[in-house]
């Protein structure tokens, strides 16, 4: 989060010089991609399996509606669909990396990857505190409160950040459940990839290099979340991972943040932030209900 605000507040305020532009093109696509594997070592599928079957089946729920239901808004509201999948993407899965993943998958304008990156920032960072505020409110345990924030919140740092004020246990589980929506980063992206292929073949004007009917990085996390899943990586090393694989993913946000420019977003007009908007309650009402559903 803060390697996006960073590079938003450097684009616009203190433009990198030229020689800078092969750099921060490399890190926005490469670094982001084995960071996007790396990510997959921190999954575990017998942690998944612990939360029971029936939370499995709200996290599958939620994130399938969540994305169906936005896709379907952003048609209402004439958006294009590459910038309806990117923020459909984000807000059902896991935030600026979902979104910089479906950039390498789809063909998208950079204007779109910038206004879904920027409403990761502005709509999860508000509901860092709506979900412990509301959670109170509601009269929800530490434990049913976590499962919400890990199913509802956008990016897996806003999740800790949220859980983290309503208390350990929340915490807890609310990782586990965050991490499960990680999961399905990887069938997610192979649906848009085989989306992706069947509309450039259609297309008679398309030529030169088909696009790949599932991206190596898909297949590179997936690997990598059964290589976490069967334990045989030691604890010692995964630490190691985590922090590379944090430095990685921050460099691809830096990057992907110095090409938001604010004057172009305020241009779009409110279509695109009421697209986020309705997004994020759709989210936060599916994840509230099926966790309530699973826990009472």
């Amino acid at each position: 989060m803060i390697a996006i605000v960073l590079g938003m507040l450097v684009g616009n305020l203190l433009p990198l010089p030229s020689p800078c532009a092969p750099g921060v093109a490399y890190s926005a696509k490469r670094l982001l991609r084995i960071g996007v594997v790396l990510l997959g070592l921190q999954v575990s599928l017998a942690d998944i399996a612990g939360l029971g079957w029936g939370m499995v089946g709200v996290v599958i729920g939620v994130v399938t509606l969540t994305f169906t239901l936005t896709l379907l808004i952003g048609r209402l509201l004439g958006l294009s669909t590459s910038a309806t999948l990117l923020v459909a993407s984000g807000f059902s899965i896991c935030g600026a990396a979902a979104v910089a993943a479906c950039d390498g998958v789809i063909d998208t304008k950079d204007e779109e990857v910038a206004s879904a990156l920027a409403q990761v920032v502005l709509f999860g960072t508000a509901m860092i505190a709506v979900i412990p505020v509301l959670s109170g409110l509601l009269g929800l345990s530490e434990h049913q409160a976590g499962l919400w924030a890990g199913s509802s919140v956008h990016e897996v740092a806003q999740v800790v950040a949220a859980a983290g004020i309503i208390g350990p246990a929340a915490l807890a589980v609310a990782v586990i459940v965050k991490l499960a929506r990680v999961v399905l980063l990887a069938p997610v992206m192979a649906v848009l990839a085989v989306w992706q292929r069947r509309r450039h073949d259609a297309d008679p004007a398309s030529a030169g290099v088909r696009p790949p009917l599932v991206p190596l990085f898909v297949v590179g996390f997936l690997v990598a979340v059964v290589v976490a899943s069967l334990g045989i990586v030691p604890a010692p090393a995964l630490s190691v991972i985590k922090i590379v694989q944090t430095l990685l993913l921050s460099a691809a946000m830096f990057a992907l943040g110095t090409g938001v420019n604010v004057r172009k977003l305020l241009g779009m007009g409110g279509r695109p932030i009421l697209l986020g908007a309705s997004a994020t309650v759709i989210i936060t009402l599916l994840g509230l209900g099926g966790v309530l559903l699973t826990t009472t």
